[in-house]
């Protein structure tokens, strides 16, 4: 009689990773199918000078906690750059940005409230393993999943202030 749930196990160092582009990288801990689609959990690496651009999800809330070097981010007006046990909530419909606030390679968590939001991730890196360079092709991807871009006013003072330069697309 085998009435348990589900359980999914994920160990340390377990989880495909994927390289995003532009110094981020991502690696797939829990997925929506995991966890009947109530949030996804993945880990983001992020090499020095990495800059993820401005950008609102439409569908999903986000939260972030670092667990090695400095993240900064910027979620509308607000601004923060945390260390290790840093937490940080990211909710929809508000532009931001993230990027490496430090000299060391940095990494956090993301955990995303309701689950899907982590495909876009697996398509995002299977486009750049396959070779794809088409500014184009990523950002129809992302309107697939309710992404849309920006370029706030704040962004410059951002990307000016640490030295970063956006992604191509």
């Amino acid at each position: 009689m085998d009435d348990e749930p589900p359980l999914t196990v994920v160990r340390p160092g377990e989880g495909r990773a994927a390289d995003l582009g532009d110094g981020v990288g991502v690696v797939f801990k829990l997925a929506g199918a995991d966890t009947g689609g109530s949030i996804a959990v993945v880990e983001h690496p992020f090499a020095v000078g990495a800059y993820v651009s401005a950008h609102l999800h439409t569908r999903e809330d986000e939260y972030s906690i670092v667990t090695d070097g400095e993240i900064g981010f910027r979620s509308g007006e607000r601004e923060a750059v945390l260390g290790p046990g840093g937490y940080i909530t990211k909710p929809r419909g508000e532009m931001h940005a993230m990027w490496n606030a430090g000299r060391t390679p940095a990494r956090m968590i993301e955990i995303i409230s309701p689950a899907g939001f982590e495909g876009f991730f697996r398509d995002v890196a299977d486009l750049a393993a396959a070779g794809a360079t088409e500014p184009a092709e990523f950002v129809a991807l992302a309107a697939t999943y309710g992404l849309e871009f920006g370029e706030p006013d704040w962004q410059a003072d951002v990307l000016a202030r640490y030295g970063l330069t956006p992604p191509a697309w």
